[in-house]
């Protein structure tokens, strides 16, 4: 490991800077010579005096940079320094010719008389007093943000979480997260609680304290939360959890417990006679989904004057397109049309698509405004041009905003509704409770809503398992399509697919169809062909681009056929090295110009430029190509399916390289071609809807590699991902709370 460096010198000049997390990019004369420096430094102006900790690289094109790892801020101590400082307009109010009348008047004191006695200001000739009081509140603000980024990298806590917390608490941050230094783990801030822990220890909070033991609480629900789907966790689970994970007795858990939950930081429900803990969030979304679905099966919208026949509309929307209708499309398209809500679910080739494009026909032709939408941009994309109709990301649907405290909220809510009087969502079994609630209170109470998806995939990344618990509930009129049409029949992908969700052996043998198997029992020769295949055989044979057409899809990220070691060696091939091409580092990857990558968080933040049209928003799943990279500008600029966007390389973490993405990174897309090695134990990942799920990207062909043991075991592990969730049963409970009551109870 690299020796760590210090520098110290002041900043020439700001080449790049992230107001969002205190990144940037700096030219600092560091004794006569100038160095280059980057990182997530805070807040920096021109005449600066920094303190740097960090080590050079060598860029291939821009040569020795210094990245700084550690920050300290030192205001500029001499006359010409300070001058040059409040001419960068650091200080609002303040340009070159006053920040020249104001340094003439107080010389090197200049910054201590700003900062404690601002009133002396009136001594500079032209000071009005409305410019000073103007002047005097602008700088307590840049004072105190430096002095809170200063004091927050003392402990080790990085810039960008100084800035959300400042952004929070102002003035009084430092002694707000001194009491309470936990508070940084609320998600307007954003610090793991394991940060937290060393910042608390610092502090000396005892390891029995009720907040840091609240936090805790909190902590693990959100981390069952994200990494696991589980919308709530069972009362003793949590406690076990806590117990051990915090190190304190059970007396002390079920105290603060009651605590937590009487100032709202957790929510208790009880289901079957057993506690189920939530936080705040995800109860509300649950519990709110429950309560619309209900007052959808009450409503009742006034019948029109002149009733539609639907049978004539369904029987000319056959005559148009040309399609006799099964009797269960037909039944879905009347069920859409007379009920206002319906769950449409099936595997590939039963008709889904020729439904919904039914659905929206008949629609259309009653004047009725069709808005369709999905999770993802590329599913967004798909069912777009299926239909042949607009179709956004649910994102994009209900537009986001951020509040005050930089947390995300959406433009369109139960204040602001869609203009839609149906909705349409496909790709359901992706959606969480969070999206979906969100999604129901932008809703009119007489929109009509039509959920299209399959069951037998997995479940949302988020938490919940929404669409399996709407269809278990029976809460919602269902149509399941089951018959695989002529034309699907002729795809061994679609029939196979069939086959492994009904616990059926797919057919490895065949050699002429779209579904190839290869038994390669060892890593090292399933590797190599998979590379050949991409890089070489695919594209010579078949003309596929091993970019824009062929995906190499694993079931886990770790692993010699895992996502991250496949990645590099697909890179190392595609995309190598060149001293040409700009790269820049991530904890994991190196990036370069012409990379796959892919997008793992949603961010609502970065513009996009598509066409003639501009937007905002790049969300987990997306998929693009680095088309160039400007390490001196701190940005490169991606291609995400035709919308260009600028981003920041601040943010590489939130990128991964994506010649390979795991199963449940591919939910919601279809490929060309899907390459998928199987081996290696990895129980927990070897089972039968991951398996389906991978199957079913496929479009065209679908290779797999491994071992037919391996298949096997996966076709034959009916496991699921569970979840813990109340949904299922607080729809139920509404259901029958309403219910009409029978003649022996009345």
């Amino acid at each position: 490991m690299a020796e760590t460096l210090h520098i110290e010198g002041s900043v020439e000049h700001v080449l790049f800077r992230n107001e969002s997390n205190g990144y940037l990019v700096l030219e600092l004369n560091a004794s006569g010579t100038l160095v280059t420096v980057t990182g997530e430094i805070g807040e920096a102006d021109e005449g600066e005096v920094l303190s740097l900790w960090g080590n050079y690289t060598v860029h291939p094109r821009y040569g020795e940079q210094f990245q700084a790892e550690a920050c300290e801020h030192k205001l500029p101590s001499s006359s010409a320094d300070i001058e040059r400082y409040l001419s960068s307009g650091v200080i609002k109010g303040i340009g070159k010719t006053l920040a020249s009348r104001i340094v003439k008047a107080f010389g090197d004191k200049t910054l201590e008389i700003i900062e404690h006695e601002p009133h002396r200001l009136m001594e500079v000739k032209g000071m009005s007093k409305a410019k000073c009081r103007e002047i005097t509140e602008e700088a307590k603000h840049i004072f105190a943000l430096k002095s809170t980024i200063s004091y927050f990298e003392n402990y080790g806590i990085k810039t960008r979480y100084a800035i959300r917390a400042f952004r929070l608490w102002g003035t009084a941050c430092q002694d707000t997260v001194e009491k309470n230094p936990y508070l940084l783990c609320q998600e307007a801030v954003g610090l793991e609680f394991r940060n937290a822990e060393n910042y608390a220890h610092d502090l000396h909070i005892p390891k029995d304290a009720y907040c840091r033991i609240s936090a805790g609480m909190v902590h693990i629900l959100r981390h069952n939360a994200t990494n696991h789907g589980h919308s709530c966790l069972p009362l003793d689970r949590l406690a076990k959890t806590a117990v051990d994970f915090l190190e304190i007795n059970e007396s002390l858990f079920y105290e603060y417990y009651q605590q937590a939950l009487e100032e709202d930081l957790l929510i208790e429900y009880m289901k079957d006679q057993r506690e189920f803990v939530y936080l705040p969030e995800y109860f509300f979304a649950e519990h709110y989904i429950a309560d619309r679905i209900q007052l959808l099966r009450k409503y009742h919208p006034p019948e029109p004057e002149h009733m539609p026949d639907y049978q004539k509309m369904i029987a000319e929307a056959e005559t148009e397109s040309g399609i006799q209708y099964a009797e269960l499309q037909k039944q879905a398209i009347l069920s859409a049309m007379t009920e206002g809500r319906l769950i449409l679910t099936g595997g590939p080739g039963t008709g889904k698509t020729t439904a919904l494009n039914a659905i929206i026909s008949c629609f259309q032709k009653l004047d009725a405004e069709v808005m369709i939408a999905a999770p993802t941009g590329r599913a967004a994309k798909r069912i777009a041009d299926l239909t042949g109709y607009p179709a956004k990301t649910i994102h994009r649907l209900l537009e986001v905003q951020f509040d005050a405290a930089g947390l995300q909220k959406f433009v369109h809510d139960e204040n602001n509704p869609l203009s839609c009087d149906v909705m349409i969502i496909d790709e359901m079994s992706m959606v969480d409770v969070l999206l979906f609630s969100s999604l129901l209170r932008a809703l009119r109470a007489d929109c009509k809503l039509i959920l299209v998806g399959d069951s037998d995939q997995l479940p949302s990344v988020g938490a919940g398992n929404l669409l399996e618990h709407l269809l278990e509930s029976q809460c919602m009129p269902v149509v399941t399509l089951k018959e695989i049409f002529r034309q699907a029949q002729q795809s061994c992908i679609i029939m196979n697919a069939h086959k492994i969700v009904n616990g059926q052996l797919p057919d490895l043998s065949r050699k002429d169809s779209d579904f190839f198997f290869f038994y390669r029992p060892e890593y090292e020769q399933a590797s190599q062909l998979l590379i050949d295949l991409v890089c070489h055989r695919l594209p010579k044979a078949y003309a596929y681009s091993a970019l824009k057409e062929i995906q190499v899809i694993c079931p886990s990220k770790i692993g010699t056929l895992g996502t991250v070691q496949i990645n590099k060696d697909l890179q190392a091939r595609l995309n190598p090295p060149d001293a040409q091409k700009p790269q820049v580092k991530s904890s994991v990857y190196e990036f370069r110009a012409g990379d796959k990558v892919m997008q793992t968080k949603n961010n609502y933040d970065i513009t996009w430029i598509k066409d003639d049209e501009n937007g905002k928003g790049i969300f987990n799943g997306d998929i693009g190509i680095i088309l160039s990279i400007n390490r001196r500008q701190g940005e490169a600029v991606i291609d995400f399916d035709g919308r260009k966007t600028i981003y920041p390389l601040t943010m590489l973490e939130q990128l991964d390289l994506a010649y390979a993405i795991t199963v449940h990174k591919s939910q919601g897309s279809e490929f060309d071609v899907v390459i998928m090695p199987l081996l290696g134990k990895l129980e927990k990942l070897t089972y039968r809807n991951l398996f389906y799920t991978a199957v079913t990207r496929a479009k065209k062909m679908l290779i797999l590699i491994g071992t037919p043991e391996k298949v096997r075991q996966m076709v034959t592990n009916i496991q699921k991902n569970f979840r813990y969730s109340c949904l299922k049963y607080m729809l139920t409970e509404e259901m029958s709370a309403h219910e009409p009551a029978s003649k022996e109870d009345s």
